[in-house]
């Protein structure tokens, strides 16, 4: 399959970013939803299917940011599954599904615990080749899974990562400058709520003036989400979530997919080693989750083409001993 290659009309990181988000129709897509109980018996998740055929592979999508099953890279991805056959599961990190969650924490960038019990609750449910995709945050965390798990993510038949943060430092320094700081804006605007009934349900849970204080994901993060999931503070949330340190530990078939001009982590952030398992694809352009082709108005469909090629590369194969990890660039 060819690189990406953005079309003329839309240059730049930015645009790459915020044009396919909010201005190319996104594909119908009818999704049958499921409540979990958490293992806790204390909270809930919900979880989005697209039905397919039976014994047909599964493709399992984790979100991004305040993202859901509404997304534009999850609406995409899901048509291009339905109309093979095949079956699609997007499970909403807690919170974002439309609802509140009901326990005294959200979900994170490291949160591969989590994956770990909705992966293994799904695995048994589809018999056929089982696929794993995440996109930015959603990303990073199947990521850091991956490598978690080593050995133990084989009940993962393969697996993609796109626009993840791959080092969260970095990518947090880069939303705080600039035109940047406009993606930051965005995310407070529903996380600060999201705390704020959090802070009303849970008296005492953090400081509330140091919530409303915060301008920036490292300030938010130093309030809320690090002290809420078991970190020191941001600092520590940010260097112990990346993913970049548990690439070597991955076993399993996985494509990096990085634009290079992502305003979210600059290209020269990328990390270049990984295990033998691991195809780091960074192309010139694409933007953050963006990569539209096509003439004006444009399309979403590279994206998903891109993940579903990568699946199909490996679909029915014999596990073939890993060649060295390579780097792919336009």
């Amino acid at each position: 399959m060819k690189e990406y290659r953005a079309p003329w009309w839309l240059p730049g990181g930015h645009l790459q970013t915020i044009y396919p988000a909010t201005c190319i129709a996104k594909p119908p897509v009818a999704f049958r939803r499921e409540r979990w109980d958490t293992p806790c018996g204390q909270d809930f998740i919900d979880v989005d299917h697209v039905d397919g055929e039976t014994g047909s592979p599964c493709v399992l999508l984790f979100h991004g940011l305040e993202g859901s099953s509404d997304s534009h890279y999850a609406r995409s991805l899901m048509a291009a599954v339905k109309a093979r056959g095949w079956h699609g599961v997007i499970p909403h990190f807690r919170g974002c599904s439309g609802e509140a969650n009901l326990a005294p924490r959200f979900y994170h960038s490291g949160d591969a615990e989590e994956l770990d019990w909705i992966i293994r609750r799904l695995r048994p449910r589809h018999p056929g080749p089982f696929y794993a995709a995440g996109v930015s945050l959603g990303g990073n965390v199947l990521l850091r899974w991956l490598g978690e798990q080593r050995h133990g993510a084989a009940i993962v038949d393969a697996a993609v990562a796109v626009s993840a943060p791959l080092d969260l430092a970095a990518g947090g320094a880069a939303l705080s400058t600039g035109f940047n700081r406009l993606y930051t804006r965005m995310f407070l605007e529903t996380l600060k709520p999201k705390a704020l009934a959090k802070l009303e349900r849970y008296p005492g849970l953090f400081d509330r003036e140091r919530l409303m204080a915060a301008r920036d994901l490292y300030s938010f993060d130093n309030v809320v989400t690090a002290p809420l999931h078991g970190y020191r503070d941001t600092d520590d949330y940010w260097h112990r979530a990346s993913a970049r340190h548990v690439l070597p530990d991955i076993t399993v078939p996985t494509l990096v997919l990085n634009a290079r001009n992502d305003p979210f982590l600059p290209g020269h952030h990328l990390p270049t080693a990984a295990s033998r398992a691991v195809t780091l694809e960074y192309p010139e352009q694409g933007g953050h989750v963006g990569f539209s082709t096509g003439p004006f108005p444009g399309r979403l469909d590279w994206l998903a083409t891109r993940i579903l090629h990568f699946f199909d590369t490996l679909a029915g194969s014999p596990m073939r001993a890993p060649e060295p990890a390579k780097v792919c660039q336009a």
